[in-house]
């Protein structure tokens, strides 16, 4: 009987080891999934606290909280099933495809901030932002669900970006990683949010203290709030270029691969020897080198098509415009 009992509990380790297996494995997955999907989750980061600016305070974390709600439906209820009969049931070529054309949207709206810095237009989310600050129940619900709209975009880049890092997982695994990722990433985007909306009242109550460092504290806390926006909006414009321009190469080369006729190795091929050249060359700082031209040349080629379909969607317009004035 007692070499039973301890046969059951050497079977329950070795169930209690896999298991644990497993779980790093998740962990990791939806670790190297998230690093991906990095560019899109600054961008939404730094897109969320546009729509409460200028809102009652009383009103922005119940309004962060509704599209937070929002965003945890889009991505479980609708984009995740979706995602995972795509990665069961669709051609090989067909997610390559798609992320092309996500990889084409990120580097168009990196290019687009980059034109809107440079020409000093001001971009709609912050008009939209403005706005809100004079809505009532109803506009507020409107308001509420444009935000929801745009994040189900901001979405399905994520979880398609996700799921092309975890393609080669079991199915149920493959299920496991993307819904981790789902909860983590809007966990972290809207906590973030949620933190930087509320940065100045904490810093206004701060600084309406008598004690004299609170005072400091609290004003540094204020003034600090427009920048950290605008630095967050840098570090996103920057994300989106790179991981485009990665998607890109990486995706094209992937399509070459399957002989798929819109194939194109060569970029790729050139922006891998070139790191690898520089990894070579550079001895113990090769790898963190390798990395640095490997993504500084991702962005440009961001930002070569971001400007390419920018300069397309911009012309549409005008020669709209151009065609009714004739």
């Amino acid at each position: 009987m007692s070499a039973g009992l301890f046969g059951l509990l050497d079977d329950i380790a070795v169930l209690a080891r896999l298991a644990a297996a497993s779980i790093d494995d998740v962990g990791a997955a939806a670790g190297r999934a998230s690093l991906k999907a990095a560019g899109v989750v600054v961008d939404d980061t730094a897109v969320t606290p546009q729509y409460v600016q200028g809102v009652a305070a009383q009103r922005e974390l119940p309004i962060i909280k509704q599209i937070a709600v929002g965003s945890v439906r889009n991505k479980l209820l609708f984009i995740l099933p979706a995602a995972l009969l795509l990665s069961q049931f669709a051609p090989e070529w067909v997610l390559p495809l798609i992320l092309v054309g996500g990889g084409t949207f990120l580097a168009y709206e990196g290019a687009h901030k980059v034109w809107e810095k440079l020409s000093h237009h001001e971009a709609p989310q912050k008009a939209e932002g403005k706005v809100a600050a004079e809505i009532g129940p109803e506009q507020e619900k409107e308001m509420v669900g444009g935000a929801i709209r745009t994040d189900f975009i901001l979405s399905a880049e994520i979880m398609v970006i996700s799921l092309n890092e975890v393609l080669e997982e079991p199915f149920l695994s493959r299920a496991v990683v993307l819904v981790v990722v789902a909860v983590a990433i809007t966990a972290v985007v809207y906590g973030v949010v949620a933190a930087i909306v509320k940065m100045d009242d904490v810093g206004l109550a701060l600084a309406q203290r008598s004690s004299a460092l609170s005072q400091r504290v609290g004003l540094s806390l204020v003034r600090a709030m427009p920048r950290l926006l605008d630095v967050i909006a840098l570090v996103g414009t920057a994300a989106m270029l790179w991981v485009g321009g990665h998607i890109l190469l990486a995706q094209f080369h992937e399509l070459a691969e399957l002989d798929f006729f819109l194939g194109w190795n060569g970029p790729y091929e050139a922006v891998h020897h070139l790191e690898e050249a520089v990894h070579d060359a550079t001895g113990a700082a090769g790898g963190v080198l390798g990395w640095v031209v490997n993504t500084a040349l991702s962005a440009v080629v961001g930002l070569v098509v971001g400007a390419v379909v920018l300069a397309i969607v911009l012309a549409v317009p005008s020669r709209g415009k151009a065609a009714t004035t004739h």
